[in-house]
C-alpha cells in the first residue's frame, strides 16, 4: 500500500518518505532520520522548525483565542500589524493581511487597478508571482497560463534587468509592474541596483503603480527587512508570505500612506486574513529575527558560501540566504547526491541552479556539511 493518502488530490511529487517532525535545521521522517534542510519547504522555515519561541507564542494564543474575523478589533492583529510596518520601514505605512502570497499578489494587483483605472500589467520574463487569475496573468508560465487565457488581465513582459529594454518601455497605460528582487524559481536571477532605481523612476513618471513581490525575498532574508531596504528603492506596495510566520499561512500587503488614503473600508477583505495565530506567529518571528540578529547571519553566511562555494560550482547567484548554485550538467547529479547524503536543496526552472533557502538561523555546522558534501561530489566526478 502506498504511504501517501489516495483520497489527497497530488499536486507536487513529494519526497519519497513522510516528514513527520521538525527541530530547527532539521525535519525527521517515520525511521527517525533526519535530514538537514536547506529547502525550508520552500523559502518557508525562516526561524527554523518549529522554533521555540514562535511555538510558544502560538500556544500562548491558542489558549486565549483561536480565531475571530476582521469584523472585531483583535489587539494581537493590531500589535502585528504595528510590528511588520515597523520591521518594513522604507515608508510603508499601513498592512493588509491575508494567507499566502498569491493571495497577497492578487490583492496588491487590484489596488492598482482600481486606484489607476487603467486595464493593463506589467511584469517581466521569468517570473512567478502564483496561480489565482491576476497573479497568473503576470506569471510567466505558458503551462500554467494555457487553459485560462481568455480569462486573464493583458500584461506586458520585459526582459528583466534589462536597462535598454526598461528604457524603450511605456508604462502609460499600465496600471502596475510587478516584480521579485531576485527571480527565485527562474534560477535565482538577480539586478542590480542602477536598474531597480530606473524601474522607480519609470513607474513614478507613467503614473504606474511597483509591486515589489518579496514573497520569497522579505523577512529578513536578503539580510535586510526586504529587498526593498536591500536596494534602497521605495515601492507603492511590497507583498509579503513564506517566512513572516515561520510557517502558519500567512500573507501580507503593505502600502505606503498615499496609496492607503485612496482605499477605503470594503475595497479588501479576506475571513482569514490576519487571524490570532498566525498574528502571534508573525510578531513572535520578527523578535527572533531581530534580537537573534539573523539579518546579519544571513549575510555572513551568504558570505561564506560563496566563497567556499566559488571553487566547486560555476557560479553562486543571489543574495542572503535566497542563493542558487549553477552546477552546470551536473546539477541534478549534485541534488541526488546531496539527497542520498541527507540534505535537501531546491531545484528552478533552470536545470543547472540548485537553490538554497535555509533558515535564517542556519548554523555554521550545518553549512560545513553542505560544502563537504559538495566537495566530495565534485572531487569524485573530477577523479
Amino acid at each position: 500500500m502506498s504511504a501517501y493518502s489516495s483520497a489527497l488530490l497530488p499536486t507536487y511529487a513529494p519526497y519519497p518518505f513522510p516528514v513527520v517532525a521538525g527541530e530547527g535545521e532539521y525535519i525527521l521522517d517515520a525511521a527517525g532520520n533526519r535530514w538537514l534542510d536547506f529547502y525550508g519547504g520552500h523559502c518557508v522555515a525562516s526561524t527554523g522548525h518549529c522554533n521555540p519561541a514562535v511555538t510558544a507564542a502560538i500556544v500562548e494564543q491558542a489558549r486565549q483565542l483561536i480565531f475571530y474575523s476582521a469584523a472585531a478589533r483583535l489587539p494581537v492583529r493590531d500589535a502585528a500589524a504595528a510590528a511588520l510596518v515597523e520591521f518594513a520601514g522604507n515608508d510603508m505605512a499601513a498592512v493588509f493581511f491575508c494567507n499566502s502570497g498569491a493571495e497577497a499578489n492578487e490583492n496588491a494587483l487590484k489596488i492598482a487597478l482600481k486606484l489607476t483605472g487603467r486595464k493593463k500589467l506589467a511584469a517581466f520574463r521569468g517570473a512567478f508571482h502564483g496561480r489565482t487569475l491576476l497573479a497568473l496573468s503576470v506569471t510567466d508560465a505558458p503551462k500554467l497560463r494555457k487553459d485560462y487565457g481568455s480569462l486573464l488581465a493583458p500584461a506586458l513582459f520585459l526582459h528583466f534587468g534589462d536597462a535598454a529594454a526598461l528604457a524603450a518601455a511605456d508604462f502609460s497605460d499600465v496600471a502596475a509592474v510587478i516584480v521579485e528582487p531576485i527571480q527565485s524559481m527562474a534560477g535565482v536571477i538577480t539586478a542590480n541596483t542602477a536598474w531597480f532605481t530606473a524601474l522607480r523612476e519609470k513607474c513614478t513618471q507613467a503614473g504606474a503603480l511597483l509591486i515589489f513581490d518579496e514573497v520569497q525575498t522579505g523577512i529578513g532574508r536578503m539580510g535586510a527587512p526586504f529587498a526593498a531596504n536591500f536596494y534602497g528603492v521605495t515601492p507603492d506596495i511590497i507583498t509579503c508570505a513564506k517566512g513572516m510566520a515561520s510557517g502558519v499561512p500567512m500573507g501580507g500587503v503593505l502600502i505606503t500612506a498615499r496609496i492607503a488614503a485612496q482605499l477605503k473600508p470594503g475595497d479588501l477583505g479576506s475571513t482569514f486574513g490576519g487571524g490570532p495565530l498566525a498574528c502571534a506567529a508573525l510578531i513572535a518571528t520578527l523578535k527572533v529575527i531581530q534580537e537573534e540578529r539573523l539579518m546579519e547571519h544571513a549575510t555572513a553566511c551568504a558570505r561564506y558560501l560563496r566563497a567556499a562555494l566559488g571553487d566547486v560550482v560555476h557560479e553562486v547567484r543571489g543574495e542572503g540566504l535566497l542563493l542558487g548554485m549553477n552546477a552546470g550538467v551536473q546539477a541534478q547529479a549534485l541534488k541526488a547526491h546531496l539527497f542520498k547524503e541527507h540534505i535537501l536543496v531546491g531545484g528552478s526552472d533552470d536545470p543547472a541552479v540548485l537553490r538554497l533557502m535555509p533558515p535564517l538561523n542556519i548554523s555554521i555546522h550545518a553549512l560545513e556539511t553542505l560544502l563537504d558534501s559538495v566537495g566530495a561530489f565534485t572531487a569524485q566526478e573530477a577523479a
